[in-house]
Order: structure tokens, then sequence, then C-alpha cells
């Protein structure tokens, strides 16, 4: 049964009335809602660098971040929100960016309490930074720390000078170096963000890459291939001595033998932890889990009892703070519809080495099993999906080609289309 027109945008007007238009019945049945994580965007960066597709944004010359009025309008995002998500403890808190190392750590410091202030959050809730070698001081780090944060993601990308200013980096190796050390100093966990099939690298230089990253001892790693996404620089002006598909596969399989070697296990298709440091907050994102987003352009996912809705926050920063101020932070929300349901989950769950259960797509879809079996029976005959009845996972022949096996789950009308990609960087 089909959902009616109505379902896919809200009604206007006060937050009562959207929820109210929310939990009425529909054709789902969620008998709980999952795990919930917040996400914090913080949108200004130093430079933007040329293959950055997410919501930065540099300040002009001379401009000054207005972090004060930002932090004004997240909290009142953050409680015109509440109602949403009112008596749901939150699992993981995650501050990206942009570059949020910009902000001061006192800032940093009244954002996290105002959000505990008004979230209850889980004993142990995992409180991530992005961080930038470029904004490191080593006070600053520990004044971060003291605020509240518990793991550090640095965007490394390279430990490469020569990559570094391809890349449009404003940090080099030595402040890549700094901050790795001082990460290990101040924080129990961290993150290592790096790049591959850069311009002009070849295997020997990627192993360079990996001999520092991994000199480092980091807890978890966050691998991604080079892409040139639309509406970047790099798109409009690719730049030269890109490795071809065949080098970046081998750099990708390299990657995979000697992280593992150095005590680091892939657990997502982009994301490596040594044991016990696994991320929290992506890891509920690939469970299909809620997450709540605030700031200029964040996206959030909440489930109701028959219904999965979307968010988005107004992209500019400064239509964003002035909508959250006036109590409108939300741009559009929709219901996801029943029929793209399953693809939203397996777009979700099968990024993980483990895969999930069958149960978790029936808790946090509210479809029944049958919803997917043809799909699945069709993966397990060309050998993309394991056999087992009661676990979703890929093969080791479907991890590597997983739009494949994604293109099995897509609705009768999108079937093959392009899947789209899931979140880029470490929490993005």
């Amino acid at each position: 049964m089909a959902e009616p027109p109505q379902e896919g945008a809200p009604p206007t007007g006060s937050v009562a009335q959207r929820l109210a238009h929310w939990q009425r019945p529909g054709t789902l049945s969620l008998a709980a809602p999952p795990p919930l994580s917040l996400y914090v965007h913080l949108p200004w960066c130093l430079r933007k660098c040329p293959y950055c597709d997410f919501n930065s944004h540099a300040p002009a010359d001379g401009e000054e971040i207005p972090q004060q009025r930002y932090l004004d309008a997240l909290r009142a995002d953050l409680e015109d929100a509440l109602p949403l998500v009112w008596g749901r403890r939150v699992v993981s808190v995650f501050l990206g960016g942009g570059t949020p190392s910009l902000f001061a750590p006192a800032a940093i410091g009244r954002l996290l309490d105002d959000v505990r202030a008004r979230l209850p959050l889980a004993p142990g809730c995992e409180i991530t930074l992005e961080a930038n070698p470029g904004t490191f001081e080593r006070d600053r780090f520990r004044a971060f720390r003291d605020a509240g944060v518990t793991r550090l993601s640095i965007g490394v990308q390279s430990f490469d000078d020569g990559a570094l200013a391809a890349l449009g980096r404003v940090h080099d190796a030595a402040q890549a170096h700094a901050a790795a050390e001082e990460a290990a100093r101040c924080f129990d966990t961290f993150n290592l963000d790096l790049m591959y099939a850069l311009p002009g690298q070849d295997l020997a230089a990627l192993d360079r890459d990996l001999d520092a990253a991994l000199a480092h001892a980091p807890p978890h790693l966050s691998v991604y291939h080079l892409t040139l996404e639309p509406n970047t620089r790099f798109a409009r002006r690719p730049p030269p001595g890109l490795p071809d598909e065949d080098t970046a596969a081998a750099m990708l399989d390299r990657l995979v033998e000697r992280t593992a070697a150095g005590g680091l296990a892939r657990y997502e298709v982009s994301a490596f932890a040594r044991d016990g440091h696994r991320c929290t907050h992506n890891l509920n994102y690939w469970r299909f889990g809620d997450y709540l987003g605030i700031g200029a352009g964040a996206h959030g996912k909440l489930s109701f009892a028959h219904r999965v809705v979307r968010q988005v926050r107004w992209r500019d920063p400064q239509t964003y703070m002035a909508q959250a101020l006036a109590g409108r932070a939300v741009s559009n929300e929709h219901a996801v519809a029943r029929a793209a349901l399953p693809f939203e989950f397996m777009l979700n769950a099968l990024r993980l080495r483990e895969g999930v259960s069958l149960a978790s797509f029936v808790e946090r879809t509210g479809l029944p099993a049958s919803a997917i079996a043809a799909a699945r029976a069709q993966g397990e005959r060309r050998g993309l999906l394991l056999p087992d009845p009661d676990r979703l996972a890929t093969t080791p022949r479907g991890f590597d080609f997983l739009n494949d096996v994604l293109d099995l789950f897509l609705p009768e009308a999108g079937r093959g289309a392009e899947p789209a990609a899931a979140s880029g960087r470490d929490g993005a």
C-alpha cells in the first residue's frame, strides 16, 4: 500500500504541528526508535580545498567567523528540535565541518554545555571534533579535551608536502605529524583521514604515506579515494597525473594489506580500527540509526512509529543563522517513501564488513523481511550476498562490487541508476 500523496511535505507551522504530522498513522510499523546521534555542522574553513564538495565556506579577507551568533543559532535550532526527540538518549555527538577546530575551545565548551543541558547523553557518550593540522596548536588540543571532546578526527590527507600542495591543503607534513603526536598525547582515541590515488602518486609514494601514518599508531584510520566531485574546482579542471583505475585498485589492496598488518581491521568500506576504537557515530549511521543534524546545511534522519523522516537545514550560514534564530532552521523535510527504504537501509548497512542482522532491517525500516526477499535471493544466486537466513552481509566479491549489490535493492523505477554515494569522511 503506497503512502498517501500528502506524505512528502509537512505542514508549515509550529514544531508541535509538524510533530503531529509525522506521528499520524501510516503504513510502516516501527516498534521502537533506533539509537540517536547528534551531528553539529560548523561550516567555516581557512580555505576551500579544490576537491571538497562539503558545505564549507572560507571567510572573506578580514572577516571574522561569527562564533557567538552561530552558537546562539545552534542553541535555537536544538531547542526547536527537542519535541521531535524528546526523552531519547544520545549515544554520540559529532562536530563536523568545515573545520570545527577554527572555533575557540571556549566556544566548543559552550556548545557542548548547551547540548548537555538539553539532551540526555549516554554514559561514555563519544564526542568527536574534526580538526585540521593547519589550525594545530598544542594548548588548543588539550583545551578541546577539557571542554568535553573525547575523540579527535584529524584531516591529514597526506604526509607528503607535494601531495598536500596538489590537494590545496593549508598545512604541511610537519604540522600533520605534530597534530597526530599531540592527539595521541591528549586523547585515548583519535582518527587520521588519509586520501589515496592523488595526483602523481604511485605505490611507492602511498607506502611512504602509510609508513608515516602507521608510525603514529592511530587507533582509527579513515581512507578515501580522491574523487572528482561535481561543482568542485577539480571537477572543472582535473589535476594532472591522476592514477588510472588499475593503479588505484592496487593502492586499495596495499592499504588493506598494510593496515591489517599494522593491527587495524577494516570494519567498513573506508574505516580501519584497532579493537575497541570503532567510531560509534559512524556505526550508528551504517546501522540505520537516527541522527539529529543541526547547523548550516546539516542533514538528519528521525524515526517515528509509522515513518522515517529526513531533514535538511538551510545551507548558507547567514541564512541559517537568521532562520534558526527565528525558529525556522529546517529548510525542508520529507518522509522516506516506503519503496525507497530497502535501498536506503542497504546503502548504509552493507558498507559494514560484518553486515547487520535481518531483524535490524525489520526494526529500523518498519517493513517485513519479505520486502527484500527477492533481492536477497538474487544477490545470493550471483554470489554477492552471504546465504545467511538471519544476516544481511556481502560476500568478499560483493564487498568489492558494492554498487552491484545496492542496485538489487533500488525501487523498480530507479533500477539501473547510479547509486548515491554514502557519507564521505569520518563522521560527515
